[in-house]
């Protein structure tokens, strides 16, 4: 007689196998060995994905930076003392943190269109000032400045994608996002 365990095992497995191979078949491009990378000179539906994709990441960006730092910190909710101060300092770390790996990855998709890349170029510098301000706010030690270059470097990003034609609209991630 069998048993049911190592059958449903083997049920699992096959699933697990098939899904895995499906899903990399539908990863796996057009088939006519093209390269499809994103070029400065690409396609006009290129161009138009790459600000699609800057527009959203940048969005995200934006929306994180308004929700978990500057609103929480002009509420006060980063002063020493204030209730719910350190679940704010961690959310607004977390979301430094975020809103750096959408800005860089918001360049990235910029590359993808001439124009969105020349206005977002000169922004490279003030987006790499943001790497370690998320754990300044994580550990408290933020000033009215460091929250100020967050909104400042985000207005920027946000202007030069309008330049550009690729609006930007807030867009605020869960929290779930935030954590990775």
């Amino acid at each position: 007689m069998f048993s049911t365990v190592p059958i449903r095992r083997a049920v699992v497995a096959l699933l697990l196998s098939c899904a895995l191979l499906a899903g990399a078949t539908a990863c796996g491009g057009d088939g006519g060995g093209k390269d499809t990378a994103v070029t400065p000179s690409g396609t006009a539906e290129a161009q138009k994905f790459a600000k699609a994709r800057f527009a959203a990441n940048a969005g995200l960006a934006a929306g994180a930076t308004y929700q978990w730092i500057v609103k929480p910190y002009r509420e006060g909710k980063f002063k020493k003392g204030a209730e719910g101060r350190r679940v704010a300092l961690v959310k607004a770390g977390l979301a430094g943190a975020f809103t750096y790996n959408r800005l860089k990855a918001a360049v990235k998709n910029a590359k993808g269109d001439p124009l969105l890349s020349k206005a977002v170029a000169p922004l490279t510098a003030g987006i790499n000032s943001l790497e370690e301000l998320g754990a300044k706010l994580r550990r408290g030690d933020a000033s009215d400045a460091d929250v100020a270059v967050f909104e400042s470097v985000i207005g920027d990003v946000k202007d030069a994608g309008k330049s550009a034609g690729a609006e930007v609209k807030e867009k605020v991630p869960s929290t779930s996002q935030l954590g990775g």
